[in-house]
């Protein structure tokens, strides 16, 4: 386990949504990474799209920081294991720098993210519609909490360079430095749809262009070694980074044998590929497919990470385009994403579909998120799904948005009744029924409820979790696989 270490590190944050944080973080790391320099991408927030763009930009995992989902005790960890070898990093805030989740103050805000990884705050603040009052808006943003240090502005969509005088010499008085102008004409094309931006895994040259167009832009308009030393200013941070088998480690042993379940087979089967490889402490290494291409590209890298340290292989395949699993697989993990953008594709890959539900069938184990739910359900949309569930999943205009204080009602193949974990829910979809005969999780807010389903060994429920939270969740899934 290395060290937290003192990698230089700044947050882009802003007074609000919609002020360019994206364009400039991602626009940062492209450019500094076009430069020669390795950066390490960071996300405040259980966002999945975002991190797609900072992945393109630096050519590494973009990482998530929640200290919602996770807990502010890991915040500094899963930062380190993220910026590991790097020469900076950059973390682009959520929201407004002060929001965070709903009626429980700082918690989980981008002001909060920055005092536990002690980093310097750049604020990205769109001046299209004022002059002076810029002056009152960033002396508010850096007064407001003094732990957060608010070490430099980047003015977005300015007008003319007579605007520019205007916004500079305003901003003189408060003594925060302008590390960047970016002019209203300069628009680089992210498209979005009903739940935000389109994931780089559906936009691919697009994606690519994009970052390109941003990484220039940052380039051109601002001061990047000025922003450079605002990185280097960063205090020290003390403590180890997150390890996966550390974690698992130090985390309890899941209950065996699995009571919901029944007795688990003597001999495990073999796949159609032969022996299944070993761990190496002899033990088999259990094959765990897990969902990706465009209609499911939403995962924290860390759920792999885990995964694979409590002993399997994981595999990924893509259910737009493999009519198989792949070979020996003991177990299936289905993240979020947009199967209703994809929903005719998913349907006609007929051979995947009966495939997955004859496995589910047998007991094999299925742990799916928000998409996976739905593909799991007998249609989406009035198309054939896997029809795991007997249930039925369909577009609705009411965003279902915000964090998720849970319960596990079921003992199930993650997690034993009662086990408490926080989780995030963000959908414009319906599935009926909501719950099933076994529900997954009993929800205290916004309103006390259950929802999902535990069915043999299927784990499908709205709520997105993160594994590093609960590292047990992922060794209880393995240890399953090896015995289905």
């Amino acid at each position: 386990m290395g060290s937290v270490g003192s990698v230089p590190r700044l947050v882009v944050a802003a007074p609000a949504s919609g002020s360019g944080k994206t364009t400039v973080a991602t626009g940062l790391m492209a450019a500094w990474s076009a430069r020669g320099m390795t950066v390490s991408p960071h996300k405040v927030g259980p966002d999945y799209i975002d991190p797609g763009y900072h992945a393109l930009a630096t050519g590494r995992v973009g990482r998530n920081l929640d200290a919602y989902l996770c807990g502010a005790e890991l915040v500094a960890p899963l930062f380190a294991h993220g910026a590991r070898g790097c020469d900076i990093a950059v973390v682009e805030g959520v929201m407004g720098l002060f929001d965070g989740a709903s009626g429980e103050g700082e918690l989980a805000s981008t002001a909060q993210v920055a005092k536990l990884l002690r980093a310097p705050v750049v604020l990205v603040v769109d001046a299209s519609a004022q002059a002076r009052s810029v002056a009152a808006l960033v002396h508010g943003f850096v007064s407001f909490d003094p732990e957060v240090r608010v070490g430099g502005v980047i003015l977005n969509k300015v007008a003319s360079d007579r605007h520019e005088v205007v916004l500079r010499e305003a901003l003189e008085a408060t003594g925060v430095p302008v590390l960047g102008v970016l002019r209203r004409g300069a628009v680089v094309e992210t498209p979005s749809r009903h739940l935000g931006l389109v994931p780089v895994a559906e936009r691919a040259a697009d994606a690519v262009a994009a970052v390109e167009a941003m990484g220039a832009m940052v380039a051109e308009g601002c001061d990047l070694a000025g922003l450079v030393a605002l990185a280097s200013s960063a205090g020290p941070l003390v403590g180890a980074a997150w390890d996966a088998g550390e974690a698992l480690v130090s985390s309890p042993p899941p209950p065996l044998p699995f009571p919901s379940l029944g007795a688990a087979p003597p001999d495990p089967p073999v796949g159609p590929g032969g022996p299944r490889p070993q761990t190496p402490d002899g033990l088999e290494r259990a094959v765990v497919a897990l969902a990706g291409g465009a209609a499911f590209s939403f995962s924290y890298a860390e759920h792999a990470e885990l995964l694979t340290a409590a002993g399997a292989e994981v595999v990924t395949f893509d259910p737009l385009r493999d009519e198989k699993l792949p070979e020996g697989t003991s177990g299936v993990v289905i993240g979020g994403g947009f199967p209703e953008v994809y929903a005719s594709e998913l349907s006609a890959n007929e051979a995947l579909r009966k495939q997955i539900a004859e496995l589910a069938a047998s007991g094999t184990p299925v742990a799916a998120e928000c998409a996976g739910l739905l593909y799991l359900c007998r249609e989406l949309d009035g198309m054939p799904m896997c029809g795991v569930l007997d249930a039925s999943a369909r577009m609705s205009e009411r965003l279902t948005l915000g964090y998720r204080d849970a319960v596990a009602v079921s003992d199930s193949v993650l997690a034993v009744a009662g086990t408490r974990m926080r989780g995030h829910e963000f959908h414009r979809t319906v599935v009926e029924p909501g719950a099933g005969s076994s529900p997954a999780w009993g929800v205290r807010v916004p309103e006390r409820r259950v929802e999902g389903f535990v069915e043999g060994g299927v784990h499908a429920s709205y709520l997105h979790t993160h594994w590093a939270s609960a590292p047990g969740v992922a060794r209880r899934f393995v240890e399953r696989c090896r015995t289905s």
